[in-house]
């Protein structure tokens, strides 16, 4: 199985940037689907981006797109998120996530999880 773990999160200023990076081990990421998502306290887990094995096919939720972008690096074995623009309403914490079957926007098609980044975006 694939171990994921988060990095790159932090406090920002609404309008600023931030670049998440998710480093897998134990199993090549390139036999996964992968995407991120975000919760806060008391919320359900939100779908954030998803992107395919080979990394030609994204696909973004609605408040992110044209802000976010989702990239891989399979040689590295790293997964990114890169966020500008930043919005208050960013604020959570930030998982990576990899699925074994399809690249999808619900959390139950993941079946690995890091153990999240906090994101804070500050007026």
């Amino acid at each position: 199985q694939v171990q994921l773990v988060e990095s790159g999160g932090g406090l920002v200023q609404a309008g600023g940037s931030l670049r998440l990076s998710c480093a897998a081990s134990g199993r090549a990421l390139s036999n996964y689907a992968t995407g991120w998502f975000r919760q806060n306290p008391g919320k359900e887990r939100e779908f954030v981006a998803v992107i395919s094995r080979g990394g030609g096919r994204t696909y973004y939720a609605d408040s992110v797109k044209g802000r976010f972008t989702i990239s891989r690096d399979n040689a590295k074995n790293t997964l990114y998120l890169q966020m500008n623009s930043l919005k208050l309403e960013a604020t959570a914490v930030y998982y990576c996530a990899a699925s074994t079957t399809l690249a999808g926007t619900t959390s139950n098609l993941y079946d690995y999880w890091g153990q999240g980044t906090q994101v804070t975006v500050s007026s």
